[in-house]
């Protein structure tokens, strides 16, 4: 057992290194979760503890609370008709894909609708898995127009503004944080964890640090505080439990709706670049902030992307910040919608 882990954690390490020097968003959980199928397809028999999990959940839902801000709120405030347009559209076009798969039976399910959903990639497969949704297939749907939505937006920034290449800079693992700040955000997390698990919320470990960690963070009391190796970690440790819960079978499903799954990836990017063009004809807004906005997740990458380039930063992390919360919204619903007109098992929050 304790070879298998280091061969894993070896592997991980490899692999993650490679995505993260090609430049690859979200390669600290991509690396791992490559390299957990890969043992979890030759027969490994690893597992991921319950409470190592819930704690990579509630370090991602920090992670997201700290994008919440003062200054987010204020351009909400001063752009809401547009972004209220904007995520209705998108996640309208994002839900009709997601219901059409799932009716022809592309994917099992709810899959395609929880693949198909714009926001955070890591946390959309952490709700999709607390509805009962299949996590592998939808971690396959979401990195894949991840990626894709990376690499468009990265060729466009360096095409019209010289700039967001996709390469961020080298993560600084080891620089001196303020240990009150980062004890301080352990313990929101966990106090965040702890209620949302206890109150029995979807994704409870993710949901409970995010909503608990914005709330402290737009008034002031406490800015989440996540050195990077610990960060790195909780992403690994996600991946690996993806990872690890994969077979042949779930592979070979993955592989055979590929073709389905790129054609509604380019269909919603193609549709988020006309909401961006039209941003750029009526709104003014420039036509790469325009599309780092509207364009559909994950949020982390496309704030990799913006900080590289000379856009509007705040606008485009608002109008991301927004979608996201109206996902958790939608979500749920939507879900529970799909499952029944399937004729299959409403998805249940479990106890």
């Amino acid at each position: 057992m304790i070879w298998r882990w280091a061969l894993l954690v070896a592997l991980s390490a490899l692999v993650a290194g490679a995505l993260e020097w090609i430049g690859l968003p979200a390669g600290l959980l991509l690396g791992p979760m490559i390299a957990a199928v890969v043992l979890a397809v030759r027969g490994g028999s690893l597992g991921v503890p319950i409470l190592a999990f819930r704690g990579a959940q509630a370090a991602v839902g920090t992670l997201i609370a700290g994008s919440i801000t003062t200054g987010i709120v204020a351009t909400v405030a001063q752009h809401w008709p547009v972004f209220l347009a904007v995520n209705v559209a998108t996640l309208a076009a994002s839900s009709v894909l997601g219901y059409l798969l799932s009716r022809w039976q592309v994917l099992p399910g709810t899959v395609a609708v929880w693949g198909s959903t714009p926001g955070a990639a890591s946390a959309m497969v952490l709700m999709a898995q607390a509805y009962g949704a299949d996590s592998r297939l939808v971690a396959v749907m979401t990195y894949t127009r991840v990626v894709c939505v990376a690499v468009v937006a990265s060729v466009l920034a360096a095409v019209m503004v010289g700039g967001g290449s996709g390469h961020h800079p080298a993560a600084a693992w080891f620089v001196g944080v303020d240990p009150v700040a980062v004890l301080r955000t352990v313990a929101i997390a966990g106090v965040g964890a702890g209620l949302g698990v206890k109150l029995r919320l979807p994704a409870g470990a993710l949901l409970g640090p995010l909503v608990l960690g914005g709330v402290l963070n737009v008034t002031g009391i406490a800015q989440p505080v996540l050195p990077q190796w610990l960060l790195a970690i909780s992403y690994a440790v996600v991946g690996w439990k993806i990872g690890l819960s994969f077979t042949r079978d779930t592979l070979r499903v993955a592989g055979k709706a590929m073709p389905r799954i790129l054609l509604s990836v380019g269909l919603l990017i193609a549709f988020c670049g006309g909401i961006a063009v039209a941003l750029t004809r009526w709104a003014g807004i420039d036509p790469v902030t325009a599309y780092l906005a509207s364009s559909p997740g994950g949020m982390d990458s496309v704030a990799i992307i913006a900080a590289s380039s000379p856009v509007d930063v705040p606008f485009v992390m608002a109008l991301q910040v927004m979608r996201f919360l109206g996902v958790l919204l939608i979500g749920p619903p939507l879900a529970r919608f799909v499952a029944t007109r399937q004729g299959g098992v409403v998805p249940v929050i479990p106890t």
